[in-house]
């Protein structure tokens, strides 16, 4: 996988939004059909403004914030690119509601809330978090990081 500066934004974004919550419990409402459309279409269906962060041809993302609660949303020009941040970004906990080529991450009760409206799939990320980050060197990548 192709690490960019994008996804290692969002990641960041996801760690921060991980260790800001817990759990909390909810009933669960029946789920819609999982929506699609733009990173603004989808802001505009939970009803937030989002404060882009990124805008990349791979990868957009914005923060946005609602009645629910603070969440990132992303959306990804492929599904092969959205499934690989996917897999990096659960090494930092979290609840990831997935649709096509969307994510929105947050705390247990947003991402449910945001199901509510969105449709898509709840992912929960690891449970424990590795401090020194070393986990994440190395790899199959080849070439070479630019810093």
């Amino acid at each position: 996988m192709r690490l960019t500066r994008p996804m290692l934004a969002l990641s960041g974004a996801v760690a921060v939004l991980a260790l800001a919550g817990c759990g909390s419990d909810g009933d669960q409402a029946a789920v819609p059909e999982t929506a699609t459309g733009s990173l603004e279409h989808l802001a505009a269906e939970v009803k937030c403004e989002p404060n882009m962060t990124t805008d990349a041809d791979e990868i957009r993302q914005a923060v946005c914030k609602n009645t629910d609660g603070r969440f990132v949303l992303a959306t990804f020009a492929t599904d092969r690119g959205q499934r690989e941040w996917l897999n990096g970004a659960k090494d930092y906990g979290g609840y990831y509601l997935v649709g096509r080529k969307w994510v929105a991450v947050g705390e247990e009760k947003t991402v449910t809330a945001l199901q509510g409206r969105l449709g898509g799939t709840m992912e929960e990320g690891s449970a424990h978090m590795n401090p020194g980050g070393s986990h994440n060197s190395g790899g199959h990548n080849s070439g070479s990081h630019n810093g």
